[in-house]
């Protein structure tokens, strides 16, 4: 079984240089996509079905909308982090770009919701700064997994 953890190179190159350290960081990456986008549900399901869980209005928020909007917000971007994420771990190449783009948002969603949430969204944040450098710095050292 072939390993899906190595360097980008095109067919009947050679072989492949051995795989770096870094793989952990990108391994790392899509575990804890897995993991922000199951927090990022909970989060959502929360404000849709217990709005009064959080101690601010929602005119008070960033951008007043009422908590409904956020939730399904929360729950739609957290469904597409956890498959994302699934990617990643599989080395796919679209999950790495979608992976940047979608932490990105997730991040300035949470940013939005910060006067809702203030420790556990700047918690959050700095974990998708973590997964954004990862994908975007040691992205290429993962390659997808393909059977023989």
């Amino acid at each position: 079984m072939e390993s899906s953890y190595a360097s980008e190179r095109p067919a009947g190159a050679g072989t492949a240089p051995a795989g770096t350290a870094w793989i952990g960081m990108v391994v790392f990456a899509g575990i804890l996509m897995l993991t922000l986008g199951t927090f990022q549900i909970v989060e959502g399901v929360v404000a849709l079905y217990r709005a009064d869980f959080y101690p601010v209005a929602p005119d008070r928020l960033l951008v007043s909308t009422s908590y409904t909007a956020w939730g399904w917000t929360h729950v739609i971007l957290g469904v597409i982090t956890v498959a994302t994420g699934a990617g990643v771990l599989l080395g796919q190449l679209w999950a790495r770009v979608l992976g940047i783009v979608i932490t990105a948002g997730a991040a300035l969603v949470h940013f939005g919701f910060l006067t809702a949430a203030p420790v556990w969204c700047s918690i959050l944040i700095g974990m998708q700064i973590l997964v954004i450098y990862a994908l975007a710095v040691h992205g290429r050292d993962v390659r997808p997994y393909r059977s023989t």
